[in-house]
């Protein structure tokens, strides 16, 4: 154990996670901790195996110094436009050592998107010192005052414990966005999948982001519930939505990999999964029950059926729900192709059946894959697993 107190008392380099929310993609993704303090909830892969672990803020300070450094000199490698010739980045990166190569291609690549936001990792970077956490957001600001945004995941168990003077803190600081999966909002949805937190708390911390002047980011995870829960995952998720009035609700749909716990429930049949189908009935009763909210509703996840069921409530909630409408009432054989010319990335729209050129190529893959209206969801399932 103290071998590796020590070890970790030594800087070993810069570091940025496995993921982010697809939203954050041309961020600069700054990492705070290691993996998820809590690592149980039996849909999700990412962390499993992994400890979880808080990086000394003095590493932290050192990534973003090292950032900060490179994007100095890009900046002076830039023309009147800004643009950087390849001959002069290749001979700035000879000069770095191998150890400084990564921090060097996460600054450029962050250059070349524009340098509007930061994201800090893991999965929870809200759990370290509070004092911590300003001092983080200060630092960044100091070297980056130009950023539009600084965003992190949250879980609501965490961010229920955090006073209200912190909360607001982190804003003043900088912190102006936060991710919470919320994923469901019954309790008994929330119970089956471990996902240690009730909707009470779920609410609770939803409104203490709020008052804080942070914008929320909160998100459902349409098919949590299986066959059995359906309805109750709905309604529940729409209710708790309702008291939250969160800025942004974004849909991530259920896909179960052979990795997860749950995997070991939907193949012994505990746990039945909804077809794509039941999915957007589930979906369509859920969008329908969301009342008396601002919020703007994002489909931004390849795993989506419906990447056009976004827009702003209340106003666009007539044009979202028909989209799900108009999917269902459509024959089997074309609901088919559309699925499947989703999954493959053919179609981003229900209106993209009306290009014969994509609808040829998903005829295609239909008959490539012996696909047909019966089978169709299960070679979906095995489509959506490469998107996990």
């Amino acid at each position: 154990m103290t071998g590796s107190r020590e070890k970790e008392k030594t800087y070993s380099g810069f570091e940025q996670g496995p993921i982010r929310p697809p939203s954050e993609a041309h961020s600069l993704l700054i990492r705070i901790t290691r993996n998820c303090p809590w690592n149980r909830c039996t849909f999700c892969p990412v962390y499993k195996g992994s400890t979880f672990s808080l990086r000394p803020v003095d590493h932290v300070i050192h990534d973003i110094d090292d950032i900060s450094r490179h994007i100095n000199a890009l900046r002076q490698m830039g023309n009147q436009s800004g643009q950087i010739s390849r001959e002069d980045l290749n001979t700035y990166n000879t000069t770095l050592d191998a150890s400084e190569r990564q921090t060097f291609h996460a600054a450029v690549n962050w250059f070349a998107c524009g340098m509007e936001s930061i994201f800090l990792q893991d999965a929870n970077s809200m759990i370290i010192k509070s004092k911590d956490l300003v001092d983080i957001l200060r630092h960044l600001m100091k070297c980056f005052p130009w950023v539009d945004r600084i965003t992190s995941y949250a879980r609501s168990h965490t961010i229920a414990r955090i006073s209200d003077e912190d909360l607001k803190s982190f804003a003043q600081a900088g912190l102006n966005r936060i991710h919470i999966g919320l994923e469901s909002g019954s309790d008994e949805v929330l119970k089956r999948v471990k996902k240690g937190v009730d909707k009470k708390t779920h609410i609770k911390a939803g409104q203490k982001v709020k008052k804080a002047g942070i914008e929320l980011s909160e998100y459902v995870m349409p098919g949590l519930g299986g066959k059995e829960l359906s309805e109750t995952h709905a309604l529940e998720t729409a209710d708790a939505l309702n008291r939250i009035n969160p800025d942004f609700i974004r849909l991530r749909t259920l896909a179960i990999p052979n990795s997860v716990e749950l995997y070991d429930e939907y193949a012994s049949g505990r746990f039945e999964k909804l077809t794509d189908v039941e999915t957007a009935k589930e979906l369509l009763l859920f969008l329908e029950n969301l009342e008396g909210i601002t919020s703007t509703i994002k489909s931004d996840h390849i795993l989506n059926l419906f990447e056009e069921v976004e827009g702003k409530y209340p106003e666009d909630k007539d044009r979202i729900t028909g989209v799900i409408r108009k999917f269902l009432e459509m024959d089997p054989h074309q609901r088919m192709l559309y699925q499947v010319g989703r999954r493959l990335g053919l179609f981003s729209r229900l209106s993209d059946l009306n290009n014969s050129q994509l609808t040829a190529r998903a005829e295609e893959a239909c008959r490539q894959y012996g696909i047909n209206p019966e089978n169709v969801d299960h070679m979906i399932d095995e489509l959506m697993k490469r998107f996990i």
